[in-house]
């Protein structure tokens, strides 16, 4: 698979998932037409604008 051109908008970024959530939501991704960037953008963003969880206050 080939990757889009570089924008230089963005940095790129690496991150560890494990092969069988990265290939289920890879997947499910391209079945809606979507990229997997676009699908993570848009969790992280959902993540750091949402209501803080009890999760929060545990240090890390």
């Amino acid at each position: 698979m080939v990757g889009r051109p570089a924008t230089g908008q963005t940095k790129v970024r690496n991150v560890r998932v494990p092969d069988g959530l990265w290939d289920a939501a890879k997947a499910k991704a391209k079945a809606e037409g979507r990229t997997l960037t676009e699908v993570i953008v848009s969790a992280l963003h959902r993540y750091v604008t949402s209501r803080p969880s009890a999760h929060d206050d545990e240090p890390t």
